[in-house]
C-alpha cells in the first residue's frame, strides 16, 4: 500500500498537479473480530498509513483517504459467515442487513472527486449500515 501510494502520488503531481488516493480499510481496523485478527491488524495498518501519508502529501495537492466497508458478503468471507456469526453481526448493525457492492460507489466517488471531495484528506469513511455508529 505504501509503495503504491508513493508511486501514484508522484505521477499525480507531475501529470495533473494533484489527485486522490483511496485506500481500502475495514470496520475491523478498530473493532477486531474473532477469527480474523491478521486481517484486522493489516487493515488497522492501512488506516494509520493513510492518515500519515495524507499529512505528508497534502501540500502536494494529493488527497489520501480510506474507505472502510462494513460487512459485504464475498467469496473471501463466506466461510466465516456462519449463522451464529451473522446473527451477532446483524444484532450490532442498525440497518439489519449486509451491504451490497454498489453501495460503496457513492462514498468512493465523493472521496475521489476533485470538486465534492476537494477538502477531504486523511479521512476514514465508513459504509457499514451503522455498525460503527455506537462504537466511536
Amino acid at each position: 500500500t505504501q509503495y503504491g501510494c508513493q508511486i501514484f502520488a508522484a505521477v499525480m503531481r507531475e501529470q495533473s498537479g494533484g489527485g486522490a488516493i483511496l485506500n481500502i480499510g475495514s470496520v475491523t481496523a478498530h473493532l477486531p473480530l474473532s477469527g480474523v485478527f491478521a486481517y484486522s491488524a493489516s487493515k488497522a495498518a492501512v488506516v494509520n498509513l493513510t492518515k500519515n501519508i495524507a499529512r505528508e502529501y497534502a501540500t502536494l495537492g494529493v488527497r489520501v483517504n480510506v474507505l472502510c466497508p462494513g460487512f459485504f458478503p464475498a467469496d473471501q468471507n463466506r466461510e466465516i459467515l456462519r449463522p451464529e456469526r451473522v446473527e451477532n453481526i446483524m444484532a450490532q448493525t442498525p440497518m439489519d442487513r449486509f451491504g451490497e457492492p454498489q453501495e460503496l460507489v457513492g462514498a468512493a466517488l465523493l472521496l475521489c472527486s476533485r470538486n465534492a471531495g476537494s477538502f477531504i484528506t486523511g479521512a476514514e469513511f465508513y459504509v457499514d449500515g451503522g455498525f460503527t455508529a455506537n462504537r466511536f
